[in-house]
């Protein structure tokens, strides 16, 4: 049964059924269209079908809003969705915004917007769910609430007062990273900006490292230097290093020097490779233990949460000190093969003997055909001392291989042959480096 009024915050992430109840989506979004008198009227829902497409449906193609899901009627437009001029997004654009309460002369944040059906699929902006300023000087109260008509407030933003983005944060908190990219990307830039400086520096970096190149430089730089570093230190220091290297030397520098001296030594080592070799490719923290580790000591390191799974692929056994450069490369020690032998195994008897590292100025070509040939989610990097410096996953290989464009589904599916085309990467400039600290413990 259809609700006749519906929260906007409550309805994001809302499933949505066919009449035959298979599922087309979830909603991300509510589409409005602003009108000179009456509240804005509803015109559709931006909904994420698989494939991670958007796409969006007309109004009048939903039956049904109610109990957590939303009916259509089964026919909608695959086209992914483009947004026209004057169709304003409740969520990513309304949510955080500052009105001014007509009556009490009082500014105020729209927290949640309520749409109504007035029947026939005609839907407007009912009410909006307001916070007043809080009252009370204590750093966790915080302000009444109260609702208000369209026509009871009117928009206040200050001149240079930004739009809060913690609602839309909070609506998109579901999105695993590079679904949240590809949903500011689909913002206006300025609303991108506002809802990057409130994301968290983890879960910006996060993010930042699933944007295309363009994208993500303009939100580096518009970022205040203190706040880029630290964005840049949760950042896997192969995709810092390649942001780094499209920034001004003097910017790229200024920014290393306030980075954490560890996060940044590795930046600094990965810029001094060539961006299409192994040692521009590889990143520079892989699970590194002694040939006297047990097997129960490296299925601790790998099952840790923080740990991307293509790096808990294989634990890279070398000799003393832990820390890239390491001492003497000695082998790979897969996952698999660690589950078949008892935990006090020592992992220098399950080395790998035919996966072979491969050079830190091997070409992104010849890493490619390793991995290909051994079936390898990694590949060991090794420079002319034969001590490990990184390893490259198979997720480096393939940024390196796809378009510019692969995250565009509909450029791809265009163009079949376009993934045969190598990305271009800016060429790295190696910028001067101190000496390097080893840490001496395993990450």
């Amino acid at each position: 049964m259809s609700a006749s009024k519906v929260f906007v915050a409550r309805l994001a992430g809302c499933s949505v059924f066919d009449p035959a109840g298979d599922r087309v989506g979830r909603v991300r979004d509510v589409l409005v269209v602003y009108r000179r008198v009456d509240a804005p009227q509803v015109v559709g829902l931006i909904v994420e079908v698989p494939g991670k497409r958007r796409i969006f449906v007309s109004i009048g193609r939903i039956t049904s809003i109610g109990a957590g899901q939303v009916i259509t009627t089964g026919l909608v437009n695959m086209r992914r969705f483009e947004q026209r001029g004057g169709e304003v997004r409740v969520i990513a654009e309304i949510l955080g915004r500052k009105v001014l309460i007509k009556k009490e002369q009082i500014r105020a944040t729209i927290e949640d917007v309520a749409i109504e059906d007035h029947g026939q699929g005609d839907w407007s902006i009912a009410q909006l769910f307001l916070r007043k300023p809080k009252t009370t000087p204590s750093p966790f109260g915080k302000g009444p609430t109260t609702f208000a008509t369209w026509n009871e407030v009117t928009e206040d933003e200050l001149p240079g007062e930004s739009q809060s983005a913690e609602h839309v944060i909070a609506a998109y908190s579901d999105l695993v990273p590079a679904d949240l990219a590809s949903t500011l990307l689909d913002l206006p830039s300025e609303r991108r900006f506002e809802v990057a400086e409130e994301l968290p520096d983890n879960r910006l970096a996060d993010v930042l490292e699933e944007m295309p190149d363009q994208e993500r430089i303009e939100i580096l730089s518009a970022l205040r230097d203190a706040r880029a570093a630290d964005v840049l230190d949760q950042m896997q220091p192969d995709d810092a290093a390649d942001l780094l290297a499209q920034l001004p030397d003097e910017r790229s520098e200024a920014l290393l020097e306030l980075m954490e001296p560890e996060e940044a030594q590795d930046v600094r080592m990965l810029l001094e490779y060539e961006p299409d070799t192994a040692g521009g490719l590889m990143t520079t923290e892989p699970v590194i233990l002694s040939a006297d580790s047990t097997v129960a000591e490296g299925l601790a390191l790998v099952r840790r949460h923080e740990l991307a799974p293509v790096l808990g692929a294989a634990v890279c056994v070398t000799l003393p000190p832990y820390e890239p450069p390491t001492g003497r490369f000695l082998g790979l020690v897969h996952f698999q093969r660690m589950l078949r032998y008892p935990p006090n195994e020592r992992l220098g008897t399950l080395i790998d003997q035919q996966t072979e590292p491969v050079k830190v100025d091997a070409s992104a070509a010849e890493v490619t055909r390793v991995m290909a040939t051994y079936n390898l989610l990694s590949v060991p990097v090794v420079d002319d001392a034969h001590r490990l410096v990184g390893v490259v996953t198979i997720d480096d290989v393939l940024d390196h291989v796809l378009p510019d464009d692969w995250r565009s589904q509909d450029a791809a599916d265009a163009n079949p042959g376009a993934a045969s085309r190598p990305r271009t990467r800016t060429r790295r400039t190696a910028i001067p480096s101190g000496r390097r600290t080893n840490r001496g413990t395993p990450r």
